[in-house]
């Protein structure tokens, strides 16, 4: 029978974003139990809210291994979990000459060391045919300028994902890699439109992303117990153009 995401427990770790919003609105389509996690638990009780009565806030910071422990334990004492989704970034971006040393702890904290945490606390929780899924990012194979510790907190996700996969085996672990994709961390942008039309035009498949393209890749690895280790690119090609 076909893998079902129907009553399976899953923790979202992030809960800030357009892709996790989109995320958990399909989760819970498909019958899913979400908890939403982040560190700030006011605002994440407003996002779960937000989501549905059905979704449950979590307090967990990645920065603070306590707290992850914590979240553990409250996990355990729920009964466990099929899937941990962690969506969580922080951004260190700009020119290495101009890059400080607490945006770089904040950056791997979020993307690299935090998700090792993560492992370590609930890859014992993950029940068979579970998975724990981290989220890399198009920079790791396409840099440019001023993206040096997005390229390299993206690019230790992919390699994490790997080695988490043989050493926490037969529990799976995966990677998602977005590119270019329609959320709000683009308005800021002089003139966003422009910058999609670029992109689109560049970018084998023609267009940029939206959150449900990277939800549906997202829950993709979440239902296949044949898959482990891997990174799956949402990034309409954009590594190769």
């Amino acid at each position: 029978m076909p893998y079902s995401l129907k009553n399976k427990r899953v923790l979202i770790v992030g809960s800030g974003s357009d892709i996790a919003a989109a995320l958990v609105t399909d989760l819970l389509r498909e019958g899913a139990r979400v908890t939403l996690a982040g560190r700030n638990i006011e605002k994440t009780a407003s996002a779960a809210k937000a989501l549905g009565d059905a979704v449950r806030p979590l307090s967990l910071d990645l920065s603070d291994e306590e707290s992850i422990r914590a979240a553990a334990d409250q996990v355990r004492a729920a009964g466990g979990l099929d899937h941990l989704v962690s969506v969580a970034t922080e951004r260190a971006n700009g020119p290495v000459a101009s890059l400080e040393r607490g945006a770089l702890h904040a950056a791997f904290d979020a993307k690299v060391v935090g998700p090792i945490l993560l492992a370590k606390h609930f890859a014992r929780l993950i029940a068979e045919e579970g998975s724990l899924l981290f989220f890399s990012g198009l920079a790791a194979w396409r840099p440019s300028p001023g993206l040096a510790a997005m390229a390299a907190t993206n690019g230790s996700v992919s390699a994490l994902a790997s080695a988490l996969a043989v050493e926490l085996a037969p529990t799976r672990v995966n990677a998602v890699s977005p590119g270019v994709i329609d959320t709000g961390n683009w308005d800021v942008a002089a003139d966003k439109q422009e910058l999609f039309r670029q992109v689109a035009a560049s970018a084998p498949a023609r267009r940029v992303g939206d959150p449900s393209d990277v939800s549906a890749a997202a829950r993709a690895l979440l239902v296949n117990p044949y898959i482990t280790g891997e990174t799956l690119h949402v990034d309409g090609g954009a590594r190769w153009s």
